[in-house]
């Protein structure tokens, strides 16, 4: 039985209940986040944090939270569910009004829920056990304009992830109406062509992954491997050497199949080698 946070109170998971009336249940009117934990050990929780802040700003919930509580939180729940490997979901809500209006009401309390549940352990990276990588398929984007902002409102990205699942591939990769790469339902998007990594820059278009962002820094501080933040044209997706995804519950997982079609020469590639280890030796530095 997990112990999950609501509105101030620790509690059995069966005993948290919101009002109907509570408009993250009627309009998915909140922001969320998604914490790695390890023994103990959080991944990017600053930036987490920064990013939920963004969200409750940028769709006017007022909640303000201090680094401490929500570190204390989150510290809180993970010792009260084991402390191993762990996903802290961070979830707020605007809060519950007394009627089903489209407009924010004034003088309501935000719901604030998190929880923690079982992750995989990341395998230390290896050629010969990372397996045959990920299969996507592509589709054009067709969420809202808004993807920088991490919202509750997910029906867009679940629809996208079901084609993929429905097709039995992993993930889909995502592409605007001028067939330039934004992301993909779930996670980020790198490319790699003659040891060149690129990711599209951070836009209305995608949302501003912490594990991204990990990626770039930790790459950028060795030194070692060359990476742009640029516009990339699904044909260079087509054509690339490697195609990676990242996000803060998969790391980052090498892509060998994209509709149906081999990446690269259909091998998990050295570039995605060294970044994984790179990753996974310095992750808990940010």
């Amino acid at each position: 039985m997990s112990t999950v946070f609501l509105n101030g109170n620790y509690m059995p998971i069966e005993e948290a209940k919101i009002s109907p009336l509570d408009r993250g249940f009627l309009f998915g009117d909140g922001i969320y986040e998604l914490i790695p934990s390890y023994f103990g050990k959080m991944v990017g929780f600053q930036g987490h944090i920064n990013r939920i802040n963004d969200g409750l700003n940028a769709i006017g919930i007022e909640l303000n939270w201090s680094d401490a509580q929500w570190q204390e939180l989150c510290d809180t729940l993970s010792k009260k569910n084991g402390a191993g490997p762990l996903g802290i979901y961070l979830h707020v809500s605007r809060g519950t009004d007394t009627k089903r209006f489209h407009a924010f009401p004034k003088n309501i309390t935000p719901t604030v829920f998190a929880m923690a549940f079982e992750i995989p352990v990341p395998k230390t990276p290896d050629l010969a056990t990372v397996g045959k990588g990920y299969a996507l398929i592509s589709s054009e984007d067709l969420r809202w304009k808004r993807c920088q902002i991490k919202s509750t409102s997910l029906l867009g990205n679940v629809l996208h992830f079901q084609e993929a699942y429905a097709a039995g591939s992993q993930e889909t990769l995502l592409y605007n109406s001028n067939n330039e790469l934004t992301e993909a339902s779930s996670s980020n998007i790198f490319i790699v062509k003659e040891g060149v990594i690129a990711t599209p820059i951070e836009d209305n278009q995608i949302l501003p992954g912490i594990t991204r962002r990990l990626v770039i820094d930790i790459l950028a501080k060795d030194g070692s491997l060359s990476l742009e933040e640029r516009v990339i044209t699904l044909d260079e997706v087509n054509a690339a050497d490697e195609i990676w995804i990242t996000s803060s519950s998969k790391e980052i997982v090498p892509v060998t199949q994209l509709d149906s079609k081999v990446v690269g020469d259909g091998n998990v590639g050295l570039v995605w080698l060294k970044a994984a280890t790179l990753y996974s030796k310095n992750k808990f530095s940010y």
